[in-house]
């Protein structure tokens, strides 16, 4: 590797990776002239120089081999034709991330070549608010020192920690992947309820979203777990446990439950599993 060679680049100049530029960017743990990017649309790539002052390259083989960190940055159904592109830029001393939804690491290695060093992640949609989490499990080629620089990388937008199988990204995708929808939808539900009893629609969202916002902070500050702050609140006799009785009358858990399990099951499907 040359001392001209940029630290990071993306393939892919998308959300997700304007949000791990701006991270990395804010963290001070590389300068705009370390990065540099791709993508076939573009306004893309006019966004991303014009936002963050990264440079542009001209094209996908250029980017792999002026990098010393890849960041796959493409949607799955496009990274086979990628993956061809450029694997004959592949060196073995570059480390390759990819964020791209149910491929799985054998693929990627396939592709890009059997001495390609990769990291396979799976992110979620609250990164491009620095309130991500990110599980990320590496291939049998790269080292404890890829996977550590990969996790310092999505710490840039939020939480993120490693597991060492790799089947367990199904479940994960189920969770944390999917979740967020799963948070919007009981946020949809919640304002649905409130207007049904009088409360106007800007008021419903308000006292929705911030009660949301509350119930996290809670949660993620107070050390206490779920169970126990469901408890702080619910009065014997009280409105909570008459709200929650509702829900356990209905299957709330059961639904939670199934709502992971069929995203987990299409999450394998995905990945030929």
């Amino acid at each position: 590797m040359t001392r001209s060679m940029r630290k990071l680049g993306f393939i892919g100049a998308g959300n997700m990776a304007g949000a791990l530029i701006r991270g990395v960017l804010a963290a001070g743990s590389h300068r705009p002239a370390e990065i540099w990017a791709t993508d076939t649309v573009p306004e893309q790539r006019r966004r991303i120089r014009r936002r963050y002052g990264v440079g542009i390259a001209d094209d996908n083989g250029m980017l792999v081999r002026g990098s010393r960190i890849v960041v796959l940055a493409v949607k799955p159904q496009v990274l086979a034709d990628v993956l061809r592109e450029i694997r004959e830029h592949v060196s073995r001393t570059q480390l390759f991330i990819s964020i791209a939804a149910g491929v799985p690491l054998f693929r990627l290695q396939q592709g890009l070549g059997e001495s390609a060093r990769v990291v396979r992640v799976m992110p979620n949609t609250p990164a491009l608010l620095g309130k991500g989490v990110s599980v990320l499990v590496k291939g049998e080629r790269a080292s404890a020192a890829d996977l550590r620089g990969a996790l310092r990388l999505f710490r840039a937008v939020g939480d993120a920690l490693a597991v060492d199988d790799e089947r367990l990204l199904d479940p994960v995708t189920g969770l944390s992947g999917s979740g967020p929808a799963y948070v919007y939808r009981f946020a949809e539900a919640l304002i649905a309820a409130g207007t049904a009893q009088g409360l106007g629609l800007e008021v419903a969202g308000r006292l929705v979203f911030r009660t949301m916002e509350g119930a996290a902070a809670m949660l993620l500050e107070t050390g206490m777990t779920p169970r126990e702050l469901r408890e702080m609140v619910s009065s014997p006799g009280g409105t909570t446990l008459a709200g929650l009785a509702a829900l356990d009358q209905a299957g709330f858990m059961e639904s939670v439950a199934r709502a992971v399990q069929a995203a987990t099951d299409r999450s394998r499907e995905l990945g030929g599993r």
